[in-house]
C-alpha cells in the first residue's frame, strides 16, 4: 500500500533513498495495522515511533546539509517544516497507545502519508530545481 512511487523522486539520489525508507516504515505501521493475529500493538507501534522519530532526524540533518550545499534559497521554510514535523511525532504519546492501538496506528498513518505526499511533492522536488 505504501510505496515510493515515480512521483515522489527528487532526483537527488541520498534525499529519495531516505524517503523510500519513510515510506517503509509507513507500510511497516500499516501491516501491523491489519494484522489481527497481533492483539497488543504497544511494543510494535513503540519501535515504529521510535524508529520513525530517529530516522526524520538524520532525513532532514541529510537534506538541509544538501540544501546548504546548493545555496537552496527556501531552506529556512524547509527547517520550519522539519521542526514541525519533529513536533508532531513528539505530541504522539506512547500512554496513548493502551487506549486504542489500532486509533493510534491510524493516526500515525494519516499524519504519515500526508506528510510524505505534500512535502515531498510540493517542497522538497523543488529542490532540486534551486
Amino acid at each position: 500500500m505504501y510505496e515510493m512511487k515515480e512521483e515522489y523522486y527528487t532526483g537527488i539520489p541520498q534525499i529519495d533513498e531516505e524517503h523510500e525508507r519513510l515510506f517503509e516504515i509507513a507500510e511497516e505501521a500499516y501491516e501491523l495495522r491489519q494484522n489481527e493475529m497481533i492483539p497488543d500493538k504497544y511494543d510494535n507501534i513503540r519501535d515504529i515511533l521510535m524508529e520513525l522519530r530517529d530516522y526524520t532526524k538524520v532525513h532532514f540533518q541529510h537534506e538541509e546539509e544538501y540544501m546548504e550545499s546548493i545555496q537552496y534559497k527556501k531552506m529556512f521554510t524547509q527547517k520550519i517544516q522539519h521542526q514541525a514535523f519533529c513536533d508532531k511525532l513528539d505530541e504522539l504519546h506512547l500512554e496513548d497507545i493502551d487506549e486504542n492501538s489500532d486509533e493510534m496506528i491510524d493516526n500515525i498513518l494519516e499524519f504519515l502519508t500526508n506528510w510524505l505526499v505534500d512535502h515531498i511533492l510540493y517542497t522538497d522536488k523543488q529542490i532540486e530545481e534551486g
